[in-house]
């Protein structure tokens, strides 16, 4: 059963020098702007807590992993700082999830979209099912992913983020994802890809914890400057979220 909060839910659970964090939302796991703040601020308090050395990211239920952002959030957009705001909520979390001094594994049991898989690129390593396709539809209504970009295009490259943004009605299923860089392994089932994750992060946590903090910081070299860049790449998105065509684009989503 998932969760029935407006809006959504976090917990966390520590076991074995693993923490497991798991989101939630009705609407297909989709994060409104209060959910993405909690989420980047449990990955900075983990970051710091001595007690975990690895970190294991997933989201409630077996059918979509992520929905993307609020999209009744998006639609209630009505100026440049209210945009700005909305945009920055992923990439404050991917910025997160790039200094966090611990690996994290995504587990990825189902579909994913826009500001989704700009989380599963952030994660260091990411473990999915067959039914976990990815799609990025932010040009159907006038934006383009420029927060999760940076992300996207570290762990696929250009060529797969050019193909997903301008493909912007086609889902890619999971194996394409895989054979982008996006996924590790892909499984069958949900407990296939459980049992990965079990061996995989029992593994890891009993490794020399400063080996694996070293190799975090390796895996993200050159990515200093994201903090900048994804503020700034907020503020394009929050004017194109004000355009004409967005506008229009939008109008027959509200309610």
């Amino acid at each position: 059963m998932g969760t029935d909060r407006i809006n959504g839910s976090l917990f966390t659970n520590i076991e074995n020098k693993i923490a497991t964090v798991e989101f939630g939302h009705p609407a297909s796991n989709s994060f409104p702007s209060i959910l993405l703040k909690r989420l980047s601020s449990e990955i900075n308090a983990l970051s710091i807590n001595k007690e975990v050395q690895l970190i294991i990211l997933k989201s409630e239920g077996e059918k979509a992993f992520c929905a993307g952002a609020s999209f009744d959030e998006l639609v209630a957009i009505t100026n440049q700082e209210e945009g700005e705001a909305f945009f920055s909520g992923f990439g404050n979390v991917i910025n997160a999830m790039r200094k966090c001094n611990k690996l994290i594994i995504g587990r990825v049991q189902g579909k994913t979209v826009g500001g989704g898989v700009g989380l599963i690129a952030a994660c260091d390593y990411a473990i999915a099912t067959e039914a976990a396709a990815i799609k990025l539809s932010e040009l159907t209504i006038g934006i383009g992913p420029f927060v999760i970009a940076p992300a996207v295009e570290r762990k696929m490259g250009v060529a797969a983020l050019a193909e997903l943004t301008l493909a912007a009605t086609e889902w890619k299923n999971a194996y394409w994802a895989k054979e982008k860089g996006l996924y590790a392994k892909v499984f069958e089932t949900i407990t296939e890809a459980d049992n990965e994750i079990e061996t995989l992060t029992n593994k890891l946590a009993a490794y020399n914890p400063e080996a694996l903090s070293t190799l975090k910081k390796a895996l993200w070299e050159n990515t200093n400057h994201w903090d900048l860049l994804l503020i700034d790449r907020a503020k394009t998105s929050g004017k194109l979220v004000l355009s004409n065509f967005t506008k229009k684009a939008l109008e027959k989503f509200k309610k």
